[in-house]
């Protein structure tokens, strides 16, 4: 499905940003860490959905769609986005008795 351009935010990646995750627990966890922080910048907006993988049919997928009025404002939110998103990832292995048990 092609994003639908908004003359506010013209500026898009050509896809989202998909991350794959064990089980939708874990999906769900990731998605309220992340969620908790908005974006600094009026100029960039973002949105985070859990999907449904085909093989499973739970939602362990984290998407995020952003948008910005500039592609310097998209790869700044973008950047920032992935280092939250390796500190959330990392706690995550590090603290989840789960995720160490299937080590």
């Amino acid at each position: 499905m092609a994003p639908t351009l908004d003359p506010d935010f013209p500026c898009s990646l050509p896809s989202t940003v998909d991350v794959p995750l064990p089980d939708h627990r874990l999906a769900s966890t990731a998605l309220r860490a992340l969620q908790v922080d908005a974006e600094l910048s009026p100029l960039v907006r973002r949105d985070f959905s859990l999907v449904a993988t085909e093989s499973q049919g739970e939602q362990s997928i984290l998407r995020t769609e952003y948008k910005a009025t500039t592609n310097r404002m998209l790869r700044v939110a973008v950047n920032g986005f992935m280092e939250s998103l390796g500190v959330v990832l990392q706690v995550m292995e590090e603290l989840d008795v789960d995720v160490l048990a299937a080590r």
